[in-house]
């Protein structure tokens, strides 16, 4: 149910944004819209681990599960975007805290062999709420409003958190930690960062965007100082973008590569839409191929043993970025088919490399660290996520989106988008080959 929620929302709001924009306006905030939500993810998915060492695992998220639904009822009642995006933070916060205490959950309950194929299960439902998502989203804009959407999704996670309070195991994780202050002012710091960044693409002026990106860019440098002097109130991993170290190169290669591919999803159906006139369902469905993809590729690979984890990981990033070249040529020119098929390839390529990404950083990290590790993977994705929407926006709103009026115009807008990935996924790629290497240069074997 938590990967289904946050899934399925990510892709059903993609399928509704034009419906949305078209009723309450805010065209400028469209980048925003992902960014928000990413920022409320990184919030939960970053306090996970701190969380569930100290209460466990059911209080966390059944109050995750609790503020994703109030989120979504507020962003059914909106009548203007500025409120919409109040209520995607609110769901970025419910739903980044479901997936990343997922993940600590995987990362505690499994033995460190069945760690991918439970990551592959994971992946199976991911897929799943990708087909569906869009299927529902084209439902309510077609059949009813985008409003019953969100209105959908409230009820399942109000359902969602009576289950996880009533239940009774008798196993359950309890806390045997004291309860130490609360890191908020670094949290508000990372949320600076992230909102700083993305208020320099509203309107694009050289000095305005770069003295935004710049103190958004320090506030960033300034919560991973503070956090690396936290003690045992740290909310990330030792040397956590060190790409001397295996756990900080795998960090590093995620935010690369997330910041890469955020384009196709925050930016994709619009542009679909204009360039191809293709309907609001079929935009939100070539989006969810990526998701497919994901999910074929996690399952096929799932049963590899260890000493298959580098090579899937180099192969499954390498498709990745391939994919991105595929969409600098396909969005802008077509046809349709092709964009489907270079989104199922970047969702493949995640899902080659995924499944094992968790098993080897698990692996390689310190005793004590496991926790922080396996709730960072995902707290850096949606770090990634949040970052790179705001970076596409930059370019998006620099490129004339806001001014596009014929094809050729939202073609053009396309090329800059998706080139200005490119950098980010050379980044990833180059993170990944320090993954597999120790801090002497040495290929480190794999643990069993």
């Amino acid at each position: 149910m938590a990967v289904w929620l946050h899934a399925a929302d990510s892709l059903i709001v993609a399928t509704m944004l034009p419906s949305i924009v078209s009723e309450i306006g805010g065209t400028a905030l469209i980048g925003w819209s992902v960014s928000l939500y990413e920022i409320g993810s990184i919030v939960a998915g970053a306090t996970s681990a701190l969380l569930t060492m100290r209460f466990g695992l059911r209080a966390p998220m059944s109050m995750a599960a609790i503020l994703f639904g109030f989120g979504c009822i507020l962003s059914a009642v909106s009548p203007t975007m500025p409120l919409l995006l109040t209520g995607r933070a609110l769901q970025g916060l419910g739903g980044g805290g479901l997936v990343a205490i997922g993940f600590v959950a995987v990362g505690l309950i499994f033995p460190r062999r069945y760690i991918a194929r439970a990551m592959a299960a994971v992946s199976t439902l991911w897929g799943v709420s990708a087909f569906a998502g869009p299927l529902v989203g084209g439902f309510f804009v077609e059949y009813a409003t985008w409003r019953w959407g969100f209105v959908f999704f409230a009820c399942q996670a109000f359902a969602l958190a009576i289950w996880i309070v009533l239940r009774s195991d008798k196993g359950a994780t309890r806390s045997t930690a004291d309860v130490a202050a609360f890191p908020v002012g670094r949290l508000a710091l990372l949320c600076l960062a992230v909102v700083l960044v993305a208020f320099g693409g509203v309107e694009v002026s050289v000095l305005r965007t770069l003295t935004s990106v710049a103190a958004g860019l320090v506030c960033l440098i300034g919560f991973l100082w503070l956090d690396a002097r936290a003690g045992d109130t740290r909310l990330l991993p030792r040397h956590p973008f060190d790409p001397w170290r295996p756990n900080g190169a795998a960090l590093l290669m995620i935010l690369s590569m997330s910041m890469a591919t955020i384009a196709v999803t925050a930016f994709g159906p619009l542009l679909i839409t204009v360039i191809h006139g293709a309907s609001a369902l079929t935009a939100g469905y070539i989006v969810a191929c990526s998701s497919i993809g994901w999910t074929v590729m996690a399952v096929l690979v799932s049963g590899l043993p260890e000493r298959f984890d580098r090579l899937m990981i180099a192969l499954g990033m390498t498709v990745v970025s391939l994919s991105i070249f595929g969409f600098l040529y396909a969005v802008p020119n077509g046809p349709i088919w092709l964009i489907a098929i270079f989104a199922a390839m970047e969702g493949g390529g995640f899902g080659v490399a995924w499944t094992f990404i968790l098993r080897r950083t698990v692996a390689l990290a310190d005793t004590g660290e496991v926790q922080r590790v396996s709730g960072a993977i995902p707290t850096v994705q949606r770090l990634g996520y949040a970052l790179g929407a705001a970076y596409v926006g930059i370019v998006a709103n620099a490129s004339g989106f806001l001014t596009m009026e014929t094809t050729a115009d939202a073609a053009q807008v396309a090329r800059w988008v998706f080139a200005s990935c490119v950098p980010f996924a050379a980044i990833g790629l180059i993170a990944m080959s320090a993954l597999m290497r120790d801090r002497t240069g040495r290929i480190v074997e794999d643990r069993r």
